[in-house]
């Protein structure tokens, strides 16, 4: 019987999940610096809510649930696990509307799953660290987000991240001067996504395959890769002078923020999905195909489900691709390669484990983290065990130390060895465990 996971999905020992908590808590801490509310969705919603809010590739990769019961034989869906967390979240919106603030914020951290072709950094369950800003139009909005994000890299060491700008409207500003029909915009901008992954050549045949025409598409990828060919090009649509307006406000108030040296404006920056509608942002580092996390506008999505236009902005990081940067650059603290454990109470022998069941208690009260050594193996075998688990301290209550009420306490750190007053191990150990040998 196969024993691996299914294709796209991991197991997690327990120091990856060190590590994954230690990233989760910097981007936690940081959204709610910036006053994100949390937020959790069900893993799965009704098909309907998902089916066409991701244009017709995202369509092809969403999980279907199968009817159940008598219903089953059917083959028939009426359920799918979430894609992503912003379409759960413009439901919440229209079901809560009455019940959330004004300008609503939240942050959500929970896995999201695609049946896409796993890659490196890429999954088909996976977690999405978002936040979105409902209720406003204002520039402030992105900067907000932009700013956060920021932070969240940096705490976590980033240095050299990038931070990609542009605009649904100037990019489709552009494919109408390209002579772009409307009705294959959607599908333009998807292949336009691409170009990192496929390249110009392939980008350009994509576009010529979905019935654009061969000088349109040349127009379009030369101003792509020419800001000042962008400019001139989508000047000419009131809708690309807009954008830009809007896009230069965005820039000019990042210089008040930690996003200041990050954000530049990418012209080539299309993002796929169906429901952005204004500004869109892209994280990206030199070593990493793909990115890090990314958003924008989509004023239009919660209007789907409540009947009327709110605005909304979101970003979102991918937990997954920042894990898997992290690791290869060696940028976890050393302390997550320590143990779980703190202390480990030795077995002196089979008569003393309610003894050594007390010591652990007492020890525990004092915030430590302590295991007890569950057999009376020989100490030898004992302090091999807590060296393996990366132990700090190990503590020895033999028939000298019960019969004087002390206990001997192993640094396994330094190979030192001190014997203390029963009564005092909890204070002797929490005052070394953070301490160098």
């Amino acid at each position: 019987m196969l024993t691996k996971p299914p294709s796209g999905t991991r197991d997690f020992l327990p120091d990856e999940i060190r590590r994954r908590e230690y990233v989760i808590d910097v981007v936690r801490r940081v959204y709610e610096r910036y006053g994100f509310e949390p937020l959790e969705t069900p893993a799965f919603e009704n098909i309907d809510t998902l089916l066409g809010k991701y244009g017709d590739e995202g369509n092809k990769l969403i999980f279907k649930i199968l009817r159940r019961g008598e219903h089953e034989a059917s083959g028939e869906a009426d359920l799918a696990l979430r894609y992503d967390l912003t379409v759960p979240l413009a439901r919440v919106v229209a079901q809560y509307q009455n019940e959330l603030p004004k300008f609503f914020k939240r942050y959500q951290i929970q896995p999201v799953w695609r049946a896409d072709r796993p890659a490196r950094g890429r999954f088909r369950e996976f977690y999405q660290c978002d936040i979105d800003s409902i209720g406003s139009t204002s520039p402030v909005v992105e900067v907000e987000q932009l700013s956060a994000v920021s932070d969240v890299l940096a705490g976590l060491g980033f240095r050299d991240f990038k931070i990609q700008l542009n605009h649904r409207e100037l990019l489709s500003a552009m494919l109408e001067a390209a002579e772009v029909p409307a009705a294959v915009h959607g599908e333009a901008l998807v292949a336009i996504d691409k170009l990192d992954k496929i390249g110009r050549d392939g980008v350009h045949h994509e576009l010529v395959g979905r019935g654009i025409g061969a000088k349109s598409a040349e127009t379009c990828l030369a101003a792509l890769d020419n800001v000042p060919a962008f400019e001139k090009l989508v000047a000419r649509n009131d809708r690309g002078a807009a954008a830009t307006s809007h896009i230069g406000r965005i820039i000019a108030l990042t210089g008040e923020t930690p996003a200041a040296a990050h954000v530049s404006f990418v012209p080539r920056l299309a993002r796929g999905l169906s429901y952005y509608t204004g500004a869109i942002m892209e994280i990206t580092v030199p070593d990493l195909a793909g990115s890090l996390g990314g958003g924008g506008r989509y004023d239009n999505l919660i209007g789907t489900f409540l009947g009327r236009e709110v605005p909304a902005c979101g970003f979102s990081l991918g937990l997954e691709r920042i894990i898997v940067v992290m690791t290869e650059r060696n940028m976890f603290p050393e302390s997550l390669a320590g143990g779980a454990v703190d202390v480990m109470v030795s077995l002196w022998n089979e008569e003393a484990r309610g003894d050594a069941l007390a010591l652990a208690g007492a020890v525990r009260s004092s915030g430590l983290k302590v295991d007890v050594y569950p057999e009376a193996d020989k100490l030898g075998k004992q302090f091999r065990y807590a060296s393996s688990r990366h132990v700090a301290f190990v503590t020895v209550v033999g028939d000298d130390e019960r019969t004087n009420g002390a206990v001997s306490v192993k640094d396994l750190r330094s190979g030192g060895q001190e014997i203390v007053p029963r009564a005092e191990t909890a204070a002797y150990i929490a005052a070394r465990v953070n301490r160098e040998p």
